[in-house]
């Protein structure tokens, strides 16, 4: 039986959880939600980064990605950060919807599936 290993755990979630060489990410937001979608979009996609870093992998290494915008409105502008990021030949699997965010001040979200580098 594989084990499932949970990192950061509190009682609702885990930051992390890994299985069977699987990396799952809980949603990351904004690390300051005042900011435009851009800059929103940004560092949610460095707290990404470092998930992956401490769970052992990378962005190389993604394999689906959900992102839940809180208007469609924003879909361009998080389209160009999330386009830059993402290296080339490397693109996983994604969906993107609008959602109602947690906070009225979040405009974006993210929930990643990686594999183990």
């Amino acid at each position: 039986m594989m084990k499932i290993e949970r990192l950061e755990t509190k009682q609702r979630m885990s930051r992390i959880v890994k299985h069977n060489g699987t990396i799952y990410l809980c949603g990351q937001v904004a690390a300051d939600a005042t900011k435009d979608i851009t800059e929103q979009t940004q560092t949610m996609l460095d707290k990404v980064d470092a998930l992956l870093i401490q769970a052992g992998s990378d962005r190389e290494h993604i394999l689906s990605a959900t992102i839940y915008v809180k208007d469609m409105s924003y879909f361009a502008e998080m389209n160009a950060v999330w386009d830059a990021w993402v290296p080339e030949g490397h693109a996983p699997a994604r969906a993107c919807v609008a959602a109602k965010m947690a906070r009225e001040a979040l405009l974006v979200e993210i929930s990643v599936v990686a594999a183990e580098k």
